[in-house]
């Protein structure tokens, strides 16, 4: 849970001690102080846990099985958005690559390869064939893609070919119908089932090509090259580091695992679809992840400043602002309920540059009363439900009700009910009595 903390005083409104007392009407010494109400600035705060979140991150995974072939990073290296990272060697994709260009030369070259009906019809039928299979192996090349990004649009690329290539195969048979019916020539229909042939044996090519590009593995993000994969991390982009769900392989490369041993997959090593390879990390614009209870995330608005401390750069100080709150809630590991609240972060002046997933302490400037009337948070007793102070009033103590505005850890607003100067008991409120007098 965050702790919500009444704020300290940025211009602080100082509440003048004029007496150490023993206010009552006997002898009996107490810790009753006086003072004055003054005016000052308050500052309310909302303390919260939370983290250091990069920009955005993207897990790069194999593919398809095959051999780390050519390796172009380095660990920290930083690149650009698109730039090749690794090219895998996948033989069974660059064959089936080999063996459909053969076949789109072969269409080209046309010939319909018969004379009659029935001679279409066979022709017919093997080229729904081919089309059924290219399109089936090509299906089955895109599902075992890990990046689901990339997936998904080779996956809409195959449906799009086959939705192609049905069109074209009912326009041959239809082309077919006609000459059987007498009003249209063989060589009419001849013509329409080669441009479905040859559909055929270019889609079956773009789409064998497309499974052969996907294994030249690029930057989806620019930023700094870190060697596998995540822990938790999707596989695609992600809004904020370490701050969104979805499950990921959970070994971080291929490698040995030995003490001492980098992890990372080394050039020529075995993949198997799916290994995770690289992650990009774009840190170009850091933020932080709070976790603000329930309690004060009304409290919280888009704009609003903060303090934030590092749990790893002690003594630096580094300001941020709100980006946004989530509309649903999480559950904490105690069981209370809270809000994520994203911060934009401003790097600190002489201090430390953060890293992604440093724990952190963030103070929410919620609140802020300038020139008003302040009294210590000490001052002020509740009686009967409503917020009190002891004034002094002649030569005795009176009870005056008060409203509170900013809420401040050490120092409040009153907004109503006393006027600045006016003397009042600043600690030890509760042991005075009506009728009691200051001494």
């Amino acid at each position: 849970m965050s702790e919500h903390r009444r704020p300290f005083v940025l211009a602080v409104a100082g509440v003048l001690l004029v007496s150490s007392t023993a206010a009552s009407c006997g002898d009996e010494p107490t810790d009753v102080r006086l003072g004055e109400a003054t005016r000052g600035t308050v500052a309310e705060i909302v303390e919260a846990p939370g983290s250091v979140t990069a920009r955005a991150a993207a897990t790069v995974s194999a593919p398809a099985a095959g051999t780390l072939d050519d390796l172009r990073v380095e660990p920290g290296r930083r690149v650009s958005k698109g730039q090749v990272l690794a090219v895998i060697d996948a033989p069974e994709l660059e064959a089936r690559r080999r063996s459909a260009e053969r076949a789109l030369d072969e269409a080209s070259r046309g010939g319909g390869g018969f004379s009659s009906s029935s001679g279409f019809s066979s022709v017919r039928r093997k080229t729904d064939k081919q089309a059924a299979d290219a399109f089936e192996q090509a299906r089955a090349a895109a599902a075992r893609i890990a990046d689901p990004a990339l997936r998904e649009v080779l996956l809409k690329q195959v449906d799009a070919a086959n939705q192609q290539y049905s069109a074209a195969s009912s326009a041959a048979a239809a082309a077919l119908r006609s000459v059987e019916r007498g009003v249209a020539s063989l060589g009419e229909a001849v013509s329409s089932l080669s441009a479905a042939q040859r559909l055929q044996a270019q889609q079956a090519y773009e789409l064998a090509d497309a499974a052969v590009e996907a294994l030249t593995l690029r930057a989806p993000v620019a930023g700094v090259v870190q060697f596998g994969g995540t822990a938790g991390a999707s596989p695609s982009s992600l809004g904020d580091l370490l701050s969104s769900g979805g499950a990921a392989p959970a070994a971080a490369g291929g490698g040995s695992g030995l003490p001492g041993v980098d992890t990372a997959v080394p050039r020529g090593a075995y993949v198997a679809a799916g290994t995770p390879l690289f992650t990009v990390v774009d840190v170009s614009r850091l933020g932080l992840l709070a976790e603000v209870d329930e309690t004060d995330v009304l409290l919280v608005k888009p704009g609003v400043k903060a303090t934030v401390e590092l749990d790893a750069a002690t003594g630096s100080a580094y300001a941020a602002s709100v980006r946004s709150i989530d509309l649903l809630p999480t559950t904490s590991a105690r069981g209370g309920v809270s809000y994520k609240v994203r911060l934009d972060l401003t790097p600190g002046e002489d201090a430390p540059s953060p890293r992604p997933g440093m724990s952190a302490v963030i103070r929410l400037q919620v609140r802020e009363a300038d020139d008003a009337v302040t009294v210590p948070a000490s001052a002020i007793i509740n009686v009967d439900g409503r917020d009190t102070v002891w004034a002094v009033r002649g030569d005795s103590y009176e009870r005056v009700p008060v409203t509170l505005g900013v809420q401040g850890e050490d120092i409040v607003q009153v907004t109503g009910g006393l006027d600045a100067g006016q003397r009042i008991a600043v600690s030890g409120a509760d042991e005075i009595q009506p009728g009691d007098r200051p001494s």
